[in-house]
């Protein structure tokens, strides 16, 4: 019975110890993108200090997966996919704006943070 608990209390630390994986693919190019576009909302948004960190921290994180999904995908595929992760990032950003913010977070999001890019040729 010891061994059984040791080995519950064991396994609950371990996982509770468990990596970021969106912190494992960090890079210097995401944070400084991460950056950029926060900065961008901040000019309509006024995020407050805390706001503003957690806001970066979350388009990072979604910067991350937009790669991942524009690596592996193409075509409809890739768009519904880009759509959903956007839909998921708007609903994200829900817990960290107020109302008013992320109501206007939802207005200004197609122009600093399009979808996709068409080549026009």
């Amino acid at each position: 019975m010891k061994k059984i608990l040791f080995i519950l209390a064991l396994l609950t630390t371990s996982l509770s110890f468990a990596q970021d994986t969106y912190t494992q693919k960090n890079t210097e190019v995401f944070d400084k993108e991460a950056q950029q576009i926060t900065n961008a909302y901040n000019k309509q948004l006024a995020l407050d200090a805390n706001q503003f960190l957690l806001f970066e921290q979350k388009v990072e994180e979604f910067l991350i997966t937009r790669q991942t999904i524009e690596s592996n995908f193409k075509g409809k595929e890739k768009l519904v996919r880009l759509f959903n992760m956007q839909q998921k990032e708007t609903a994200e950003m829900g817990d960290i704006l107020t109302r008013p913010q992320l109501e206007l977070y939802k207005q200004i999001k197609s122009d600093i943070q399009p979808l996709d890019k068409v080549d026009t040729e």
